[in-house]
């Protein structure tokens, strides 16, 4: 059982999760088909950079609703 004010984490919120996470992977592999070779130092950024963006995305789009009781 949930205690009082527990977050509320729904399939879409880890859904959305799963998804930044798989882009912090694919998308700076994706660079490399239409780019041509990437280093690593520009992928382990491209990668950080992702995180960080995708972190704050799913911060301030669910934040609220993790939040709220039923």
């Amino acid at each position: 059982m949930r205690k009082p004010g527990e977050p509320i984490y729904l399939r879409i919120h880890l859904i959305a999760l799963a998804l930044v996470i798989a882009a912090t992977v694919a998308l700076p592999r994706l660079a490399e088909v239409f780019v041509g070779p990437l280093s690593f130092g520009t992928r382990a950024l491209a990668g950080v950079g992702i995180a960080v963006a995708g972190g704050i995305a799913l911060y301030l789009r669910y934040n609220s609703s993790a939040r709220n009781e039923p």
